[in-house]
């Protein structure tokens, strides 16, 4: 009877990457840029690794692709409106949906990384509307417009969220003045749950779910703060002051072990906290404006922290636990955004370069770089790791490498 007991307990905290084959989400499973994959190249041909497929006349954006057994999902801007493609894995086109306009008043292009869970792809628009669609064959089954339902205050560059979705719960951000975040019934739209909050605007980031010491823990960044919430409850626990200019804090927290990391550009750079046992309250442990990234993330390997800089440009690696800075390198553009799977680093420079990079406390240790050629605008479409294969978003233009290990 233990053993069961204790199974289900397991169960019941795992997360939706594990009851479905059919899931993806921001920046892996746990949505902290680690992916799965195993038995990758450990180096790349000097021309990079072979080019699969691609997909042209996306439109304008900077989202990356959702990518699951059934097909690949990416969004993108043609003309002012918000389309979602679909591909099979092979590269073969399914359908495309328009679900709305989308944002065009600076920095043009969709921004949302689409979730799929099961049949049901779910995503949020640049104007703060909410849609869910069917899978299968592109139909909208129900949309919600954070604006109008909650008093969502839309952002600089446009409401910014890949949605998280939890059992049959939708977690969203409005951060509309009574309703920082939001709940929502997955299967329908009809609203479960308001949070109030801490009254600050959502600030481009898209929440995770923790399991810490048994409670599960939403942690998310907002205007002016990172914040801690009950994942069941919906409960607001804490928030540790964290402003940048402008409000912008897109990067995902990152959690170990009873530890939380939060980083922003401008010079912020990053903070840990510690969690309390029961997670309702934490600890400033370090704060350093080293590694201040803007828009790509960090990932945590062996207890260092590695990623790149925004106002202090280049890669920078960090000791987790201290907040020491082990090196800062300008090679490979400098800066950019970041991944991992199968124990290397996959950095994509904003100059288009893409790095294969050792995780190395000692230095930025490059094995393999390739340049990124097709496609227009900005680089900063995070890459995707999925059944041996590499994908790369360029503007209007979805690349697809192989790289898997012989």
């Amino acid at each position: 009877m233990k053993i069961v007991v204790n199974l289900l307990l397991i169960l019941c905290l795992l997360s939706p990457s594990f009851a479905s084959d059919n899931f993806s989400q921001w920046r892996g499973p746990e949505r902290d840029g680690k992916y799965p994959d195993t038995n990758l190249l450990k180096e790349w041909p000097a021309q990079g690794p072979e080019l699969l497929w691609t997909a042209a006349g996306l439109g304008e954006g900077f989202s990356s692709p959702a990518v699951t057994a059934s097909g690949v999902y990416v969004t993108g801007m043609v003309d002012g409106t918000g389309y979602l493609f679909a591909f099979t894995t092979e590269g073969k086109s399914k359908w495309k949906i328009a679900y709305g306009p989308e944002w065009d008043d600076g920095h043009d292009g969709t921004r949302t990384t689409p979730t799929v869970v099961d049949d049901k792809i779910y995503l949020m628009s640049g104007q703060g509307k909410t849609v869910c669609i069917n899978a299968p064959d592109g139909k909208i089954v129900w949309e919600v417009d954070l604006v109008k339902s909650f008093g969502a205050r839309n952002l600089k560059w446009g409401m910014t969220e890949s949605v998280l979705v939890d059992g049959d719960r939708v977690f969203c951000t409005p951060g509309g003045g009574g309703t920082m975040m939001v709940i929502l019934d997955r299967f329908t739209g009809k609203t479960l749950k308001i949070i109030e909050g801490n009254g600050e605007k959502s600030a481009y980031c898209s929440p995770v779910i923790v399991n810490h010491n048994g409670k599960r823990l939403l942690l998310t960044m907002t205007g002016e703060s990172l914040v801690g919430l009950d994942a069941e409850t919906g409960d607001f626990l804490w928030g540790q002051y964290h402003k940048t200019r402008y409000d912008i804090n897109p990067n995902t927290p990152m959690y170990v072990d009873g530890y939380v990391y939060a980083v922003s550009g401008y010079g912020t750079g990053g903070q840990l906290v510690k969690l309390s046992e029961d997670g309702k309250s934490i600890k400033l442990i370090w704060s350093d404006k080293t590694l201040d990234s803007q828009i790509g993330a960090a990932v945590i390997v062996d207890d260092y922290i590695y990623g790149s800089g925004h106002k202090n440009k280049g890669w920078h690696c960090i000791e987790w636990k201290t907040g020491k800075v082990q090196y800062t390198s300008d090679e490979l553009g400098s800066k950019g955004n970041i991944i991992y799977a199968d124990g290397l680093l996959y950095c994509y420079a904003e100059n288009g370069e893409v790095g294969l990079v050792r995780p190395n406390p000692n230095q930025f240790d490059i094995i393999s770089s390739f340049e990124i050629e097709e496609g227009s605008g900005s680089h900063w479409a995070h890459p995707v790791i999925t059944d041996g294969k590499l994908y790369v978003r360029h503007g209007d233009v979805l690349l697809v490498y192989d790289i898997k290990g012989n």
